[in-house]
């Protein structure tokens, strides 16, 4: 069924976490509704505006991850290409720091 996509485990712990953040979104909002706040985004934002706005960076991270690795493989002079960990884990900072502080 799923033949057709590349699911390494990367890729299922990408989507997983995008669905257990989704979860806990709902069930937060749901106990605590939020209130808009201004941040260093241009914007008042929402909870829920800034994890899609972090979304939104980690897919952009991830793009430019998997165009550049080619590049990083070899300007660094490494055996094979870098692992997409590096990306996931830049994502993953990039969330916390949207998610406190934007």
């Amino acid at each position: 069924m799923f033949e057709w996509m590349a699911w390494t485990l990367p890729v299922a712990v990408f989507f997983i976490s995008i669905g257990l953040m989704l979860l806990g979104m709902t069930v937060w909002e749901i106990r605590s509704p939020t209130e808009a706040r201004k941040g260093f985004l241009p914007m008042e934002t929402t909870r829920g505006d800034r994890l899609f706005i972090s979304l939104l960076c980690a897919a952009y991270v991830h793009l430019a991850f998997v165009g550049m690795s080619g590049l990083l493989t070899e300007w660094l002079a490494l055996d094979g290409e870098p692992s997409i960990w590096f990306a996931t884990v830049l994502s993953a900072l990039l969330l916390v720091l949207v998610m406190r502080k934007g």
